[in-house]
């Protein structure tokens, strides 16, 4: 065994004597050492539980023969970091994340992981250290967030989000927004719509590193305990078998996580994410495959932030992500025969989980779109893509021509938008708010929901080197690469020049003729950046661009 490193022979004496200073036994030094990653805090909603998950994880270790030896990571809630300089941080933090469950795997022999994340950059930070370390190894999130009926409305965050357009555009009052307030976010867990955290919990089955039921099972049910539980149990069988992420993780494994991708319509930062953990794994993810994969694959689900879409509570009842599979498989549409952390094979996973509800998981012969969820745009604005969540666009605005907004930042956007001056018809093009120049490419859910909370999602578009933020939805175009700070051509559009917008058709341009373009591209100088010193300073220095998934080299 690893432990065996720190726990064995007269040479060990000294580490034995630390760990008996903290209470472990003889015993439990002679059993496989489990590290247990633990991201609970009390500033994330998906987290504030996460203790009760770890307490869970650890009876399983137990029970199974091991000694857990649980550690923290941190975590940044974006919806509290939304709209300010708090922003800047949440991506730049899963290299945080990655880097420092690394240290804490690699330094502490262990022999085996167990990750608990349950947001945004959580998850993913702790896929790619898992695949670093790369010992037997599971995740297991904190679960969902419930969605509550309200007088007939089910409300997630993104409601509150679109409630404050709403009010600054005299749609709604204060009062209604406060019943929204106090509403829409009922517990613990991971907000409720099909957004960032549980786009990355659920491609986490996909992958096969979480167990079935990881992605769906909402946070507050006993059954999530149980499966943490399970967890617990499942990494001492990985520990005694050896199975790795790198038994477990392949091209093909990668594909079936972009095939669940666009068959549920999950967040646009899957590709962002699923990119940078293939990196971790030395398999290149590019959007190329993406846009391929998503040619193939039909649209199973409409969840929010499709208006009127279903949440992650009607998943799970319609029988989960398992069952998602299941109905891909019909078609050969899933690569079955791969190794996950069950011991078992997908195809041995997903054979007996039928679909349960056909109105929350269309039949594989009748999907809401023959294609997937995701669509990536090229174009001589975007010449290496952008990306943007077909599924959540109104089809009115699929195909769109219209003039630019030109904003060198959201904070800039965000107060036109809010002071009404943007007018239907218009392209919002917001820059300098990529991995480089923002630093750190905030989410924009402020902007795009204030469109949206002002009734003109059906005919304003938005388009941003930055990203937005998995609750969002309309014709929000983000990842638009190369970004203003390396000079790509985002940075050449001026005030009023004409953005051609054509989503089933893959493509995005500015109308300028190219003898324009090469003139405004001869004298373009990228704007300084905005912070040059601390993390964010050297995260700048060395982060990737988006299309390549945002990593650091």
């Amino acid at each position: 065994m690893r432990s065996d490193t720190v726990t064995k022979g007269i040479e060990r004496s000294p580490h034995r004597s630390l760990f008996k200073s903290m209470g472990y036994t003889d015993e439990e030094l002679r059993r496989p050492l489990i590290g247990i990653a633990n991201s609970k805090s009390e500033i994330v909603p998906g987290h504030i539980h996460l203790d009760k998950i770890s307490e869970a994880v650890k009876a399983g270790v137990r029970m199974a023969g091991g000694t857990p030896v649980e550690f923290g990571a941190i975590g940044i809630c974006d919806g509290i970091a939304m709209g300010h300089e708090g922003m800047k941080y949440s991506l730049a933090s899963r290299e945080l994340i990655a880097d420092s469950c690394e240290a804490m795997g690699k330094a502490h022999p262990f022999d085996g992981m167990v990750f608990i994340p349950n947001c945004d950059k959580i998850v993913p930070g702790m896929l790619m250290a898992m695949v670093r370390i790369n010992i037997p190894s599971i995740v297991i999130s904190g679960g969902a967030m419930l969605s509550l009926n309200i007088n007939g409305r089910q409300l997630d965050l993104n409601s509150v989000f679109e409630g404050v357009g709403a009010v600054k555009s005299g749609r709604m009052t204060e009062e209604e927004l406060c019943e929204i307030e106090n509403n829409a976010c009922p517990g613990c867990g991971s907000c409720s719509g099909m957004f960032t955290a549980n786009s990355m919990n659920c491609l986490s089955e996909a992958l096969g590193l979480a167990l079935p039921g990881n992605g769906t099972i909402p946070a507050v049910f006993a059954e999530r305990i149980r499966l943490a539980k399970e967890a617990g149990m499942a990494v001492m069988s990985l520990v005694e078998k050896n199975i790795r992420p790198s038994d477990i993780l392949s091209e093909s494994s990668f594909y079936n996580a972009l095939a669940v991708d666009m068959a549920l319509g999950c967040s646009t930062n899957s590709v962002l994410h699923l990119p940078a953990i293939a990196y971790e794994a030395g398999i290149i993810l590019n959007l190329d495959m993406v846009n391929e994969v998503s040619s193939k694959i039909p649209n199973l689900c409409r969840l929010a932030p499709v208006p009127n879409g279903h949440h992650i509570q009607d998943l799970y009842y319609a029988g989960g992500v398992q069952a998602a599979m299941n109905e891909l498989s019909k078609r050969n549409l899933i690569k079955t025969g791969l190794m996950t952390v069950t011991g078992r094979t997908i195809g041995e996973n997903i054979s007996d989980k039928p679909v349960k509800d056909y109105a929350v998981i269309r039949p594989i012969d009748n999907p809401h779109s023959a294609v997937g969820g995701i669509a990536i745009l090229k174009g001589n604005l975007a010449p290496d893509g952008g990306v943007v969540k077909k599924s959540a666009v109104d089809p009115k605005i699929l195909v769109h021509k219209g003039p630019a907004r030109v904003f060198d930042s959201e904070d800039d956007a965000i107060k036109e938008i809010y002071a009404g001056n943007i007018r239907k018809g218009d392209v919002l093009v917001i820059r300098y708010e990529g991995p480089k120049g923002g630093p750190g490419m905030r989410e924009m859910l402020g902007p795009t929901s204030a469109i949206a909370g002002m009734g003109l999602d059906r005919d304003v578009a938005l388009l941003t080197d930055g990203r937005f933020s998995g609750a969002t939805r309309g014709a929000s175009i983000g990842h638009v690469s190369p970004e203003a700070m390396e000079g790509g051509p985002i940075g050449l559009v001026k005030e009023g020049d004409i953005i051609s917008i054509d989503i089933p058709g893959g493509t995005l341009d500015v109308l300028v003729p190219e003898e324009e373009l090469e003139k405004r591209r001869r004298s373009f100088v990228p704007k300084e950046p905005k912070i040059k010193t601390g993390y964010l300073g050297r995260y700048a220095r060395a982060v990737s661009s988006a299309n390549t998934g945002a990593v650091l080299k």
